[in-house]
C-alpha cells in the first residue's frame, strides 16, 4: 500500500531548495477549535493536508517524494510527531496537559531548534536540498508553519471537549515516520 502524498503536488508555488512554501491560513486562538476545513473547500491548505494524512503516513518507513509539496508534508509529519512526544507525561503518574498548557508548550517549542536542510544535524538531508541564500526566508516559513500546525493539532487533540487530549492521537507519539525524528536537534 503506498503512502498518501500531498494534494498540493500540482499547485504552483514558490520553493526554497525543494521545500514548497505553500500558503496557509492563519487562525486566531478564538477560531482554533473550529479550524478544521473540509478537503473540498477552497480554504483547505497544506497544513490541513498534513494533519489529515498524518495518522496514515506515520506508519510508513519509506516515502517516495513526488514533488516539493511532499517535502513540506514530510517535515510537517515529523513536526507533529515531535509535538505528540512533547505532550506525553514524563512519568506515567503525571497528568496530561490541559488545552492551554499544550498550546503554550507547543507554540514556544515551535521557535526552538530549527535546523534547516543542508545543516549537519538535519535528519533528511538526502531528500532535501539546501536553501542556500534563502535560509532566513525558509526559517521564517518553517517557524510560522510549526506555530500554526501546533495550534491546529491542539484543536484536534482536544476536540471532544473533555479537557484531555485524544488517546487516539497520542497513541502515535511513539511512532517514527521514515525511522527519523526531529528530536535529534
Amino acid at each position: 500500500m503506498p503512502a498518501y502524498h500531498s494534494r498540493f503536488l500540482e499547485t504552483e508555488c514558490q520553493s526554497i531548495g525543494n521545500f514548497a512554501t505553500l500558503p496557509f491560513r492563519q487562525t486566531k486562538d478564538a477560531q482554533l477549535m473550529t479550524s478544521h476545513v473540509d478537503p473540498d473547500s477552497p480554504d483547505y491548505d497544506i497544513l490541513d493536508d498534513i494533519l489529515d494524512s498524518f495518522r496514515a503516513n506515520i506508519m510508513f518507513r519509506n516515502f517516495k517524494i513526488d514533488g516539493n509539496a511532499d517535502c513540506t508534508l514530510i517535515y510537517g509529519i515529523l513536526w507533529i510527531s515531535e509535538c505528540l512526544r512533547m505532550l506525553q507525561p514524563e512519568k506515567p503518574q503525571d497528568p496530561l496537559p490541559t488545552l492551554n498548557q499544550a498550546l503554550v508548550k507547543l507554540r514556544s517549542s515551535a521557535h526552538e531548534n530549527i535546523v534547516l536542510p543542508g545543516d549537519a544535524k538535519f535528519p533528511l538531508n538526502q531528500y532535501f536540498q539546501s536553501p542556500g541564500s534563502a535560509a532566513d526566508q525558509l526559517r521564517t516559513y518553517i517557524t510560522q508553519m510549526r506555530m500554526e500546525l501546533a495550534g491546529r493539532l491542539v484543536a484536534r487533540l482536544y476536540a471532544d471537549g473533555t479537557g484531555k487530549p485524544s488517546k487516539w492521537w497520542l497513541a502515535f507519539s511513539k511512532r517514527k515516520f521514515m525511522s527519523v525524528s526531529l528530536s535529534a536537534f
